[in-house]
């Protein structure tokens, strides 16, 4: 796949990254030190790690909090219970201040290093959104679930029918967006339908924000810690019927092209 080119771009200078943990403890010292070694573009001028703890009952927030200590820009925000990954996205983003807003999952199933491709494809004109993408082509990845791939095509196929633009990859972790898309989103949903929900509303605002980049993938199964079970899945089916068909929230209307 051929990369943006650094011509004609607008460079965020911004970013606010938001990572949902929930009992993480053999993980997430690891995912921190991959975030501590991204090569970020020269124009990134300010970076706010905001470390979400979902509740977790393990030595996570322990973890989370001795690093936040050594780090100053990490941010540790606390829920009292586990409420799920839409919720403590929702907390990250009362306090998030970058000019763009990533999410970025702990369970190092998707690598902190495709942050700075995904920064530069948002860097282009017009770009409000970049969703990535475990199945396009152009990088290495260990064979999953076959089953679990046939699910996330179901989700991307049924997407893409409802909204009319092709989705390769709707359930994708890695979502990055402008901050002032993300905050017209008016976002609902507080457990795995969030991706869904952003996706969906990010499409029907306007068709053409909106780019697919590859990003690499190391599945995990729920006997190392997977959270994510078979009525999860069934709910997202429902939340991309809804999102696909319920009206958008007032204050995505500022976002609509004239005539479009």
């Amino acid at each position: 796949m051929n990369q943006p080119t650094t011509s004609n771009t607008e460079p965020l200078n911004s970013l606010s990254l938001i990572v949902p943990v929930y009992n993480e403890a053999g993980r997430v010292k690891a995912l921190l030190e991959a975030l501590d070694r991204v090569p970020w573009p020269p124009s990134l001028q300010q970076i706010e790690y905001l470390l979400v703890d979902d509740g977790s009952t393990d030595e996570t927030p322990a973890i989370l909090q001795a690093w936040c200590q050594e780090h100053p820009s990490y941010r540790l925000l606390r829920q009292e219970h586990n409420r799920g990954k839409g919720a403590a996205i929702h907390l990250g983003l009362r306090v998030a201040v970058g000019q763009a807003v990533g999410i970025q999952d702990a369970d190092m199933e998707l690598l902190p290093s495709d942050w700075p491709s995904m920064l530069q494809a948002l860097a282009l004109p017009g770009i409000g959104m970049v969703n990535g993408s475990r199945y396009l082509p152009g990088l290495y990845r260990p064979l999953h679930s076959y089953r679990r791939y046939i699910a996330n095509k179901l989700f991307s196929w049924l997407t893409s029918l409802l909204i009319d633009i092709r989705i390769t990859d709707m359930a994708c972790g890695h979502k990055l967006l402008r901050r002032d898309l993300m905050m017209s989103l008016d976002l609902r949903e507080e457990r795995f339908g969030v991706e869904s929900e952003i996706l969906i509303k990010c499409a029907r605002i306007r068709r053409n924000h909106i780019v697919e980049i590859p990003v690499h993938y190391f599945a995990r199964h729920q006997g190392e810690g997977k959270k994510f079970r078979t009525v999860d899945g069934l709910g997202i089916l429902w939340k991309i019927i809804r999102y696909s068909l319920a009206p958008l929230p007032p204050s995505a209307q500022h976002y609509r092209p004239q005539g479009n």
